[in-house]
């Protein structure tokens, strides 16, 4: 497995040197290299949504076509065996192979663009895949938007990786792999980067942006390819009846952002059930699968992703507000049981299929005062919902618009998003995304100032040229060589650099106290050490710092901790800092020198 990693790497390696050698030749600069990187990755990532979509189609038809036939002595209740099963099957996968799979899929994205420098392992994509797709086929109540931007983001960070490219450019990358899995999905480049923009990186840079663009067109041609260039809703002409309507519309964002709130805590609140259980994930993964074919048999609008039900919503299919609750009710149950227990799949489906129940539901009961028809509020509830889920009102409005190309209800339309955004968060700080974080100790919303410290590795900010005492250096020659350099600490070092310790200024004190002034540093010294690797992070080498509240950290190569090659100290990290501060503050690339600048 190491070597054909290694091959991977070397061959990702090659082809992108290759491509960069031709790009200096022909004389473009830098960012043609990043949007030609950015242009593979969405054809990779638009295969991978189609194949996606054809693998859910495929299972939908094994669980709800030839799982009758198998179990035909059951007659209609199969429908409460097929998600337990697809949960088996699914939660077994992310079990067993790649248990960074599993969860909805957005968060997890979120979760490697801070904590991990936009890296995640290439055999994500293929479990999150089949995982996905078995919960979705098999009558799951979740969506497929989700899996496709982690398989894509998947894509886009195996590309980097293979490239060995900055942590910057990883998560641009894999920002452009998710772009792509949506714009591939529903047609919708413009959404898919915004989306990428707004919720994945939760910043806007030049060269980022660019090539998550580049990427988004490049994959919504294949899907455009693949599923034809029809929008996901084929909708009727809608159109705001009067603007004295547009106070139902702030009291619908009102209604959604509450619903909102109450689904993404009821979601934690069943994650945590199932964890207390202690239980394998395929098997509280198949007990939810079990409880949500109970209420789909009851209720079967809510088994899947549910679009057939709100395309008949917006169609303007005739369903009672009390039933139109009911599902909106059930459908946040339903999804926090698929997913809580450990399912794999989406929210965002989901959370459209809640904002249409209820802005229909709302446009039912106000039917006396309003006359605009029943389906543009719902088609405006579902922008709402998803903007309150999500803290992103722009990504909602745009998604809205290109799902159903219907221009007609924008302004109530970016009305209810934005009342719906603000009061979510009056309500709730995080979104349904970022508290996944956030109850991991991850703060997505940290500045970017500050995350400066993530994406500077220790080997840009160590000292290579250090200076290191021999092992059987006696303690009184250390204090004269401490008294000479003023240092407060030296690694112990043979001559070919093995590691044997760290002799400090506070041990050869204590030493020489004793009266033990013959003994060596290797004595005298501290082994039981905390190191650093060169491709870790500077925050990574703060906290080590902070765990035994030392000043500095030896760099040993990740496959020989013995081999020293450097030093780092809470002054290299300043340092660093301050030089990556001024940097981003003035706009500077690293090539430019000060002496170019006018």
């Amino acid at each position: 497995m190491a070597r054909r990693r290694s091959t991977t790497y070397r061959l990702g390696r090659y082809y992108f040197h290759l491509l960069e050698r031709s790009i200096r030749r022909s004389g473009l600069s830098q960012y043609s290299l990043i949007l030609a990187a950015g242009a593979l990755v969405g054809v990779m990532a638009g295969a991978g949504a189609v194949a996606f979509r054809w693998l859910t189609e495929y299972f939908d038809v094994v669980f709800f076509t030839r799982l009758p036939d198998a179990l035909w002595f059951m007659g209609d209740s199969y429908v409460i065996l097929a998600p337990a099963l697809g949960g088996l099957l699914g939660g077994a996968l992310v079990y067993w192979l790649a248990p960074d799979a599993g969860g909805s899929g957005i968060p997890q994205v979120m979760e490697a663009v801070v904590a991990q420098g936009g890296k995640i392992r290439g055999r994500v994509a293929a479990v999150k895949a089949f995982a996905s797709s078995l919960t979705v086929g098999s009558g799951g109540s979740v969506g497929r938007e989700g899996p496709i931007v982690h398989i894509g983001s998947a894509l886009g960070s195996l590309v980097a990786q293979a490239c060995r490219l900055n942590r910057t450019r990883t998560r641009t990358l894999l920002a452009c792999g998710a772009a792509a899995g949506i714009a591939a999905t529903f047609n919708s480049p413009l959404a898919g980067a915004f989306f990428a923009h707004e919720i994945i990186l939760s910043d806007v840079g030049a060269e980022s942006f660019a090539a998550v663009v580049v990427a988004a067109v490049t994959a919504s041609v294949i899907g455009h390819a693949a599923f034809g260039d029809t929008p996901a809703f084929v909708i009727p002409d809608y159109e705001l009846a009067t603007f004295g309507e547009l106070p139902v519309f702030f009291l619908l964002g009102l209604v959604v952002a509450a619903a909102a709130v109450v689904f993404t805590r009821l979601l934690y609140v069943v994650q945590d059930l199932f964890a207390a259980s202690r239980l394998p994930t395929w098997l509280t993964a198949a007990s939810g699968g079990l409880l949500v074919g109970s209420i789909g048999y009851c209720y079967p609008a809510i088994r899947g992703v549910g679009y057939d039900t709100v395309g008949g919503i917006l169609h303007g299919e005739e369903t009672a507000a009390g039933l139109l609750l009911v599902l909106c009710v059930l459908k946040i149950v339903a999804t926090s049981l698929s997913i809580g227990s450990g399912g794999s799949g989406g929210l965002v489906a989901p959370s459209l299929f809640v904002g249409a129940t209820l802005g229909a539901g709302l446009a039912r009961l106000t039917a006396s005062y309003t006359v605009t028809t029943t389906p543009a509020y719902a088609l405006v509830g579902m922008g709402a919902s998803f903007a309150a889920a999500s803290h992103a009102p722009i990504t909602s409005v745009l998604t809205v618009f290109e799902l159903t190309r219907d221009y007609n209800m924008i302004l109530p339309l970016m009305l209810a998003c934005g009342v719906a955004t603000i009061a979510a968060r009056l309500m709730c700080r995080f979104s349904m995304f970022n508290l996944h974080l956030v109850r991991r100790g991850i703060h997505y919303s940290l500045s970017k100032d500050t995350r400066l410290l993530d994406e500077i590795t220790v080997g840009e900010a160590m000292t290579a040229d250090i200076m290191t005492v021999p092992p059987e250096m006696l303690v009184s020659e250390a204090a004269h060589l401490f008294e000479e350099t003023k240092h407060h600490g030296f690694p112990i070092a043979d001559e070919d650099g093995t590691l044997h310790g760290i002799i400090s200024l506070g041990d050869v004190r204590e030493a020489l106290a004793q009266g033990q002034h013959d003994i060596t540093v290797q004595e005298a010294g501290t082994h039981d050490l905390i190191v650093a690797f060169p491709d870790e992070t500077l925050n990574d080498a703060l906290r080590k710092l902070g765990l035994r509240d030392i000043g500095r950290l030896p760099v040993v190569e990740r496959d020989n901790h013995a081999k020293l090659i450097g030093l780092v100290t809470r002054k290299n990290i300043i340092a660093a800092y301050n030089k990556a501060l001024l940097r981003l503050h003035t706009h500077l690339d690293e090539t430019v020198k000060p002496e170019h600048i006018e």
